[in-house]
């Protein structure tokens, strides 16, 4: 649901109720669109988060943690001046505009009263924060507008505050289009596009709790409208609540005359909070595995070279063979410039053709055949390296992308970073780049393996869900007589099951084994071969990534991916 009029006018109905004459504090900018204010008030400590982002522009009290810059910004130092110390004299919306207003009384350098306005606009992208004088004068705002710019408003420091202007009436005045109905629009959209501050969400949800039909004419118009202003009038009360959509994702109001104190401010925290954390998980995710890919596009094109040599490499003893030939039959050659010449194989017994350097001599080509023959020969041995070298780091590479793949939250993310930063995958700028995501360094505690746990006919089965807890569980956890499971062949997470000295039957091996192909790059594949052995016979050789193992003694086994059950 938009944070729209009746949104707001429910979180100004409850901060009344305890922010007035509470003094702010403190004043943080966490980001770029969003600010929060520090007020205490009646031995209580209060935070007014502000949001002013075009996706989740919204104010209320919150009780989530921010990670802060180390240096404030501008806007930030410029309401630190203004607001700390100040008092709230009052807060108040007007109608269901989607502006709220806090007025804040307060004393300048010279210990004189003072009288400012800290006016919140939340208007899509056009939302912002605003600090007025006395004289409604802008001493600054966190966006800045002008005419000039194509804004409808000039919004800078000096000038006098307009309210923002709309074509839409007030929900009060709506006997003027009760004689006057459209009939190609729907019910909500009429209302979205004709009342100031109700949202086609809002409007949806009446419908459905009315049990009627979204279709525009006079009895349904008036039925909505009588909800909309009884509701309207509840907020004003406090006699109304969010309440979470869970088929849609989303939160309408609806009346109640037994809330919970803050209810509604404190629905909004804990339902932004986890929308903007959605929202950072997939940029924090989309970052990595693009990063991710960029280097496996660089190590394939690196990997695509050493095959063209290696290709190159493949004629040395046809030049080796060519330059004995040429050499062999000097005295018979009377041209010194040809093109190609056909010389007497004594090995096959037969005629060979070979390409000559028409700027060489024959004894020159020879030359350069032979030198041709002893570059490769030392070439193709390090190139066997490299390419050997360079298969390893892209299967570790494509081992990372399943981990990004199967990352549920920004702490997995972070110890996935963690995992590539030390393997010296990310140099200084890059870090640089993803420093708003992992801004210190892991606490023990982030850092400590969580495995998913569940029990598959009585056993333990451990599933981990990296590189680094994959061996925490295979060298650290698991005991030499435990059966270790992973597809074959294909990246995915160590699966343990815990024998504890017992004989698992071939059906619970079974089992672990669709667990096993569950969690990895073949979850959405049939019939997926699945190796298992015990932990003893795992090793891991000196040097290797993180995960990357090689195993022996082992069974295969073709299964259906399944989900485990957490326990």
């Amino acid at each position: 649901m938009a944070f729209d009029g009746f949104v707001l006018k429910g979180v100004t109905a409850e901060l009344k109720n305890c922010l007035l004459e509470g003094k702010i504090q403190k004043v943080y900018q966490p980001n770029k669109n969003e600010i929060l204010l520090g007020i205490y008030c009646n031995g209580i400590s209060y935070a007014l988060c502000i949001n002013v982002s075009s996706n989740f522009y919204a104010a209320y009290l919150t009780t989530s943690k921010k990670e802060n810059p180390l240096s404030p910004p501008n806007f930030c130092m410029f309401l630190r001046k203004y607001l700390i110390g100040s008092k709230i004299a009052s807060i108040y919306s007007l109608g269901l505009e989607r502006i709220m207003i806090i007025e804040l009384n307060g004393t300048d350098e010279n210990y004189m009263p003072t009288t400012q306005k800290l006016v919140i606009e939340l208007m899509g992208k056009h939302s912002n924060i605003l600090l007025l004088n006395e004289k409604d004068i802008i001493l600054d705002s966190l966006k800045h507008f002008s005419l000039e710019n194509g804004s409808n408003r000039n919004i800078m420091p000096k000038y006098q505050y307009v309210f923002p202007t709309s074509c839409k009436i007030d929900l009060e005045d709506y006997a003027l289009l009760e004689n006057n109905l459209p009939k190609d629009i729907s019910l909500s959209n009429f209302f979205a596009n004709e009342f100031i501050g109700v949202s086609k969400q809002l409007v949806r949800q009446c419908i459905s709790n009315l049990a009627i039909q979204d279709i525009l004419n006079l009895d349904n118009y008036n039925t909505v409208v009588k909800y909309l202003l009884a509701l309207k009038q509840n907020l004003d009360n406090g006699n109304a609540k969010c309440i979470y959509l869970a088929d849609s994702n989303d939160y309408t109001l609806t009346s109640c005359f037994e809330t919970q104190n803050l209810q509604i401010n404190f629905f909004l925290d804990d339902y932004y909070t986890k929308k903007e954390s959605e929202e950072q998980f997939i940029i924090y995710h989309n970052q990595l595995l693009s990063f991710i890919a960029g280097k496996l596009k660089k190590i394939s094109k690196k990997l695509t070279g050493i095959e063209e040599k290696l290709k190159e490499c493949a004629h040395l003893e046809e030049y080796k063979l060519y330059g004995e030939l040429i050499t062999s039959h000097l005295y018979e050659i009377s041209d010194t410039h040809l093109e190609t010449i056909t010389l007497h194989n004594y090995y096959t017994n037969s005629p060979i053709h070979i390409p000559l350097d028409i700027a060489l001599s024959p004894a020159d080509n020879a030359k350069k055949y032979f030198k041709k023959y002893h570059k490769l020969k030392n070439t193709i041995e390090i190139v066997q390296e490299q390419k050997i070298e360079l298969e390893k780091e892209i299967t570790y590479l494509e081992s990372i992308v399943y981990e990004i793949q199967a990352a549920q939250s920004i702490n997995d993310l972070n110890l996935i970073y963690e995992e590539i930063e030390t393997s010296f995958l990310i140099n200084r700028k890059q870090q640089n780049n993803h420093k708003k995501f992992k801004k210190k360094k892991l606490t023990k505690e982030q850092k400590m393996i969580e495995p998913i746990v569940t029990n598959i006919d009585g056993f333990k089965v451990l599933i981990g869900k990296n590189n680094h807890q994959n061996d925490e569980l295979t060298f650290k956890i698991a005991n030499k007589n435990d059966i270790w499971f992973h597809v074959k062949n294909l990246q995915g997470s160590h699966v343990i099951l815990v024998t504890n000295g017992k004989t698992p039957a071939q059906e619970t091996l079974n089992k672990c084994a669709a667990v096993a192909a569950y969690h990895s790059k073949a979850m959405q594949s049939s019939n997926v071969p699945i190796d298992y052995t015990f932990v003893k016979y795992v090793k891991k050789l000196n040097k290797a990534k993180p995960g990357m193992v090689i195993y022996t003694s082992q069974q295969t086994i073709n299964v259906n991916p399944q989900k485990e059950t957490s326990t």
